[in-house]
């Protein structure tokens, strides 16, 4: 099973089924070192012929493969984002991401968390109206918002202490998943920094049959950040790992670099096993920004933990830190025009089915 789960998603097929197996490389590691231990002590000389030397090699490799997959999200290799020595609390930028879990009815556990940590911006995710009335009272603190509570599980409330521009809800392939597009001013009160905060569906049977629109919307992001050389944050609840082919493209394509590489997983679901934990949550930057504290939030009821980054912003560092950057090559570009034409390709084809089937589409949007 370990192979078979290792070999499925270099496929580069975006059926659920396959991709799912991106997720939970850590836990295939511990599955197989456990069979290669219980094989060992069992004696594989004791199966026949070459069948138990093919077997341990077989899971030797599996485990080789993993590893190197996982090792840069370990304090084993170098920081790709440096550490900060900015004292200049002008130039310095907090954020948190959080899912609250839409049915999670634990409030005031969440609206405190978030006040102590006391980021400078806050994207919530899976906000409806009641959660916007629980986390209402950051508004207060944090004037500037830019909300958009959905009942369906994909709403955004976005809350902010300092100064927006052009803070818009965007819908870029789903028209029932919006995303968020801005710009938050430093304390300096000079700098402009371009926000995405987003929450694409995940591949999985109730939300979406593939990964198609969720790797769209992600290389779409990064194909704009190219286009520019602002100072630039993509945050959010992305139901895609750090490891995975698609972010990895994604960073490539965009220029961003990811803070956990050389830090530590920080796994941030699920909340409620923690043998079944991966990176879900991201924040990733560009080579302009250094991390000054980055960590994982408390429990508030959710299935996600929250996660909080501190960063300064430092341009004179950019050249050095782009050393860092992983860097798209022309095959790069052209795959991920595919994947965001195929992701308007399929959300075409679902707009054409509900249209041909309204039955259908009442019966699931009373369901």
């Amino acid at each position: 099973m370990a192979v078979v789960a290792t070999l499925l998603p270099l496929l580069r097929q975006t059926a659920w089924w396959i991709r799912v197996f991106d997720f939970p490389r850590l836990q295939i590691v511990g599955i197989t070192l456990l069979t290669l231990g219980a094989t060992a002590m069992l004696g594989w000389h004791q199966l026949p012929g070459w069948a138990g030397l093919s077997a341990m090699g077989a899971l030797g490799i599996v485990v080789a493969y993993q590893s190197v997959r996982i090792a840069p999200y370990t304090p084993l290799v170098g920081k790709q984002v440096g550490d900060s020595t900015l004292k200049d609390g002008q130039r310095h930028l907090s954020l948190a991401v959080m899912n609250v879990l839409q049915f999670n009815k634990e409030g005031a556990k969440a609206l405190a968390t978030l006040q102590q940590a006391d980021p400078d911006v806050i994207m919530a995710v899976e906000t409806d109206k009641w959660w916007y009335e629980q986390l209402k009272p950051l508004e207060k603190t944090h004037p500037y918002t830019c909300h958009e509570p959905l009942d369906n599980t994909y709403g955004l409330l976005f809350f902010s202490r300092l100064p927006l521009e052009a803070c818009q809800v965007k819908y870029l392939l789903d028209d029932d998943v919006p995303s968020l597009h801005s710009r938050v001013q430093l304390p300096d009160g000079k700098t402009w920094v371009r926000l995405y905060g987003l929450h694409p569906k995940p591949p999985a049977p109730a939300e979406s049959k593939t990964s198609t629109k969720r790797d769209a919307e992600l290389l779409l992001v990064g194909k704009e950040i190219e286009q520019h050389k602002e100072p630039t944050i993509v945050f959010g609840d992305m139901n895609d790992v750090a490891w995975s082919h698609t972010s990895e493209l994604f960073r490539r394509v965009s220029g961003l670099m990811d803070p956990r590489v050389g830090r530590g997983l920080l796994p941030t679901f699920h909340a409620d096993y923690t043998a079944l934990r991966w990176p879900l949550d991201h924040v990733f930057v560009s080579p302009d920004f250094k991390v000054d504290d980055m960590e994982r939030l408390p429990y508030v009821g959710s299935d996600h933990f929250p996660i909080y980054i501190k960063l300064s912003y430092e341009p004179e560092c950019k050249e050095e830190q782009e050393e860092n950057a992983e860097q798209a090559d022309a095959d790069d570009h052209q795959e991920a025009n595919e994947k965001i034409q195929e992701g308007f390709q399929e959300e075409a084809e679902e707009e054409a089915e509900e249209a041909a089937n309204p039955e259908k589409q009442r019966k699931e949007l009373t369901t």
